[in-house]
């Protein structure tokens, strides 16, 4: 399979959802075998760091990659868009520690890229990972899986308290059809917006987290329903989960051809997966 990059540059500015820190980010073409990965410009050296697993540094509602002392967090919903958009190859110019939240989905990076088209690279790559057994990952009741199946897909479930939220399921697989394989990306998953719940904004903000949180960036939940509706989806935050798995499992590089399948689950699982997926010694590349 060919390799891609974008055809010219993508500028963004935003604030971040937990620094609160404007910034401003800058997609370029990259070269075929180079990957996806970011450059701290803000930085001496401008130090790069790779979209990959082992860089993950940390996973507290969000995702955050680290390469010695540079950092960049919150990386998920453009990851997740570069990925399923096909986009094997770009330099992501970042002037800060926080890729900025937008309007709290992917449909702005999504658009973007679409609007910009793609280039065609003298290089090629295998386009899956074929996985030979299920792996799992648990966390009480909550776990994410890799099964083996013919085609990519991604089911999640949630359940909350709060009746608005309550008990979500949805299902998507990326479009296999060839006059617009990002259709269903970009009308189905990129749209949904993060969430959060009434009653725990005080404490992460307290905890140094959510900063750059608004009702013009996240939809919020309380006893009585949405705080800012309307819902873009009558299951808008499990779609916004799914989002979340495609972004950091994005990580390795390219989707292996399994049924993913999540239930309650975090960054920290979706990453944990992700890392027993390189580690499994029975995936043929």
């Amino acid at each position: 399979m060919q390799q891609h990059t974008i055809a010219s540059q993508i500028i963004q500015t935003g604030t971040g959802l937990h620094s609160g820190v404007n910034t401003k980010v800058r997609i370029l073409p990259a070269e075929a075998g180079s990957g996806r990965y970011f450059v701290r410009v803000d930085l001496p050296s401008a130090p790069i760091i790779p979209a990959k697993v082992a860089m993950v540094s940390q996973t507290v509602l969000s995702t955050e990659l680290r390469q010695g002392e540079a950092s960049v967090r919150t990386v998920e919903h453009l990851l997740a868009s570069l990925a399923v958009m096909g986009i094997d190859n770009a330099r992501i110019e970042i002037d800060a520690a926080e890729v900025p939240l937008l309007d709290g989905s992917a449909r702005i990076w999504a658009e973007s890229i679409a609007a910009v088209g793609t280039v065609e690279q003298n290089s090629t790559t295998e386009n899956t990972l074929f996985l030979k057994e299920p792996i799992w990952v648990r966390q009480e009741d909550a776990f994410v899986c890799a099964l083996p199946a013919a085609k990519t897909r991604f089911t999640y479930g949630i359940d909350f308290e709060l009746a608005a939220i309550g008990n979500q399921w949805h299902s998507w697989m990326p479009s296999d059809e060839q006059s617009n394989p990002y259709k269903s990306f970009i009308s189905e998953i990129a749209p949904a917006r993060t969430f959060g719940l009434m009653h725990q904004i005080e404490h992460l903000q307290k905890s140094g987290l959510i900063k750059g949180g608004s009702l013009e960036n996240a939809l919020v939940c309380g006893p009585d329903g949405w705080v800012n509706p309307p819902l873009r989806f009558p299951n808008e935050p499990v779609r916004h989960k799914i989002l979340d798995l495609v972004g950091d499992l994005s990580l390795l590089g390219i989707f292996p051809r399994a049924h993913f399948l999540a239930y309650k689950a975090s960054h920290n699982l979706h990453v944990q997966l992700a890392q027993r997926i390189l580690e499994q010694e029975n995936l043929d590349l």
